[in-house]
């Protein structure tokens, strides 16, 4: 089944997202947390599915990414991928499953991986967890990485506002992008940063630039049920919502409600 916009049913790797920022064209990227949204999404056409920490928000109506453990990331994250056929599958490393030591990632990489049937793996921050990444990229497994407002470090940050407005840690964030270039990363995402240190970063690496809050970039990355309004509560000035499924999915359930009460559900036609 062809996409909404895309022809080529090809599935997205990591080379053919190096060779669209190559040649120009944009990166959509959506997450999904369950098989049957990752098919909806899959077959409209995204290039990338991130199985996002964000579940702990989303799904399991926490107030941070930080209590998602590796055991509900690999349930979320095999479901997507059973119900992607074209999207690059990326997934999340949840909190404490790799800051603690290389070996240590490498080991719970490893087994995301071999659990989950994802395409690759994202880590938040930079220059400290570098060798973890490094030491995952060198058992073969694909990494994107994720700088500016990095959620899992909320607790350290004490805001979501806008990161790196401050020239140190605007130049440390170029810093970082380097390198995590330079490790062998495929991909970037930076989160909630200046447009115009966005486009710094767009400039100064040849892997893609995936923006959340970032203005333009190489691709953008919302979280699904948000950008389908399905949540009322969240509204950042980055979200653009392109339909009202709250509002939808409501009366459709009210009205369920009503024909049963009333006897309508079920009719004739719906009887065996």
């Amino acid at each position: 089944m062809a996409g909404y916009l895309v022809d080529d049913t090809r599935k997205v790797t990591t080379n053919r997202l190096m060779d669209m920022k190559k040649q120009g064209k944009k990166i959509a990227m959506l997450t999904s947390y369950d098989y049957t949204m990752a098919q909806i999404v899959d077959q409209a056409g995204i290039d990338i599915i991130l199985v996002g920490d964000s579940a702990s928000n989303v799904m399991a109506g926490n107030e941070t990414t930080l209590p998602i453990t590796i055991d509900q990331m690999i349930y979320h994250a095999r479901s997507v991928a059973r119900g992607s056929k074209r999207a690059l599958v990326v997934c999340d490393m949840p909190f404490g499953t790799y800051q603690v030591n290389a070996v240590e990632g490498v080991k719970n990489a490893i087994r995301i991986m071999q659990e989950t049937g994802a395409d690759a793996l994202k880590l938040e921050g930079g220059a400290e967890i570098l060798d973890t990444i490094k030491a995952i990229l060198n058992a073969g497994i694909p990494v994107m990485g994720h700088l500016g407002l990095t959620p899992q470090s909320i607790n350290k940050f004490g805001t979501y506002a806008v990161r790196a407005k401050e020239e140190a840690e605007a130049l440390k964030l170029l810093s970082d992008a380097k390198a995590l270039e330079e490790a062998g990363c495929f991909a970037l995402v930076v989160e909630k940063i200046p447009t115009v240190l966005t486009e710094k970063v767009c400039q100064s690496v040849q892997i893609p630039v995936i923006g959340i809050g970032g203005g333009p970039a190489d691709g953008q990355v919302l979280v699904v049920q948000d950008m389908l309004g399905m949540n009322k509560g969240f509204a950042p000035k980055f979200l653009r919502r392109y339909a009202d499924l709250h509002t939808i999915m409501t009366d459709a359930i009210g009205q369920y409600i009503t024909d049963v009460k009333e006897g309508d559900f079920p009719n004739e036609g719906e009887r065996y």
